[in-house]
């Protein structure tokens, strides 16, 4: 499976972990509670700075970004059709941000190291017996490898249909999607089983 971490030797690599997650999740309630398009556009400076220092060519780096920016872009547009422009101007603005400084941290942090912070933040849970750190990281952990697979999946979709002249539409590119990402979910599942990761 492919990882969206980039191996290069930066400031922002060499960072913990623990720092650059809750700094995330502390940017993220903090980019919702403000309105202010100038607050948000600086926020949208300084999550590109970050996202374009991580040591990805920029073709590659935009071309990461660009399956979540057309998503903002969309919703952005709903939002002006049906609420005020401010109002779609301060969501875009948001989520770009907040994408950008998710992008920042996943490109600069290993499974590895992500999968192992995950659990040691969960374990207060699981002291209390709502559940298994490892399965939670272990969870998150797979989840995050499966973007870009997913994404994968997609391009080559729409290759087979543009090469067989079929006009992409999203009821002939969702079904095969969904029943490739499900194999793929099945067969991780197997080897985690014949493993025993889950009997632990």
């Amino acid at each position: 499976m492919q990882t969206l971490h980039v191996d290069v030797d930066t400031w922002l690599h060499r960072l913990s972990p623990r720092v650059k997650l809750l700094a995330l999740a502390a940017l993220g309630i903090l980019l919702f509670l403000t309105n202010s398009i100038a607050v948000l556009a600086c926020a949208n400076l300084i999550g590109a700075g970050l996202y374009f220092s991580t040591g990805l060519p920029i073709p590659s780096a935009l071309m990461r970004l660009r399956p979540i920016l057309i998503s903002i872009a969309v919703l952005a547009i709903f939002a002006a059709l049906v609420g005020p422009l401010q109002a779609a101007i301060v969501t875009a603005l948001r989520l770009t941000a907040l994408a950008l400084f998710a992008a920042t941290v996943t490109a600069t942090t290993s499974m590895a190291a992500f999968i192992d912070e995950i659990t040691a933040l969960a374990m207060p849970l699981e002291k209390l017996g709502l559940l298994k750190a490892a399965d939670i990281g272990l969870a998150i952990g797979l989840v995050i490898r499966f973007v870009p697979e997913i994404l994968d999946r997609y391009r080559a979709i729409r290759e087979a249909h543009e090469a067989r002249g079929i006009k992409i539409r999203l009821a002939t590119t969702l079904a095969p999607l969904i029943i490739l990402t499900l194999r793929d979910a099945d067969n991780i599942a197997a080897a985690i089983d014949a493993r025993g990761i889950r009997r632990q």
